[in-house]
């Protein structure tokens, strides 16, 4: 038995999210079905993705793993894999690594990229939120706050069983490319939803719906299922996972 660490890219748009579900077409549902027709075999193999992203969302690098014993070489794998898979989802890469790597948990850092876009093309309008302005400068200022280690629970999705909602935010800042407004974020972990309603509740401060205060006391003094502002999924982009 062999592990396999998988590279992949994919455009979220007619996905369910990652994980797989019962009658919905989903990453790793469809990576899963891919290995069986590649092996011939009809029992599931199982795919242990780094991340869980939403319906909608798109990555350039999510990392998935899974265990195997084929006579298949890593390249000859990877192209087996992606003539059983659609144009909207890729294996970048495989390669064989020690049975004490985990996708998930050996992961160090995350790199999300959420995409606004100002200008009149309607190109983007599945990778991008579409706004009529970005003030830079406001976003930024909001984006400096969140960087260092803070308690986001203001700015998740809730789950009772989730206790620690603390994460360590390395980088976050707000990039101008053409009429194109990115805000690229690292963090050691996110929690469901967390970086859409940071970007949702960023964007409403900059056109005055909602106050820079109400947001840093947010952010200070941590409560469940708090009403704020979320940012669609087309936006959002997983962009690099490190693991060294």
């Amino acid at each position: 038995m062999k592990r396999y660490k998988l590279l992949i890219k994919y455009d979220g748009e007619k996905f369910f999210g990652w994980q797989i579900q019962k009658d919905k077409r989903t990453v790793q549902g469809v990576i899963e079905c891919a290995l069986s027709l590649v092996f011939k075999i009809k029992s599931r193999v199982i795919v242990h993705g780094a991340g869980r992203t939403d319906s909608g969302v798109h990555a350039y690098q999510q990392v998935a793993h899974f265990d195997f014993m084929t006579n298949l070489n890593e390249s000859s794998l990877k192209n087996a894999i992606n003539s059983k898979l659609e144009i909207d989802c890729k294996i970048i890469s495989v390669k064989i690594v020690n049975y004490d790597f985990h996708a998930r948990f050996s992961a160090l850092r995350r790199q999300y990229l959420y995409q606004c876009y100002t200008g009149n093309s309607i190109l983007f309008r599945n990778q991008s939120w579409l706004l009529n302005k970005a003030n830079l400068r406001c976003l930024n200022s909001l984006a400096k706050e969140i960087i260092g280690t803070h308690d986001f629970l203001s700015f998740s999705k809730y789950n009772p069983n989730i206790k620690n909602t603390k994460c360590k935010i390395s980088e976050s800042r707000w990039i101008l490319k053409k009429d194109m407004v990115i805000f690229s974020v690292i963090s050691n972990r996110f929690l469901h939803h967390m970086i859409r309603y940071l970007v949702g509740t960023m964007v409403a401060v900059s056109e005055d719906r909602f106050s820079k205060k109400k947001f840093n006391f947010l952010l200070e003094n941590p409560k469940k299922n708090v009403r704020i502002f979320k940012a669609p999924p087309q936006g959002l982009i997983l962009n690099k996972i490190d693991y060294e």
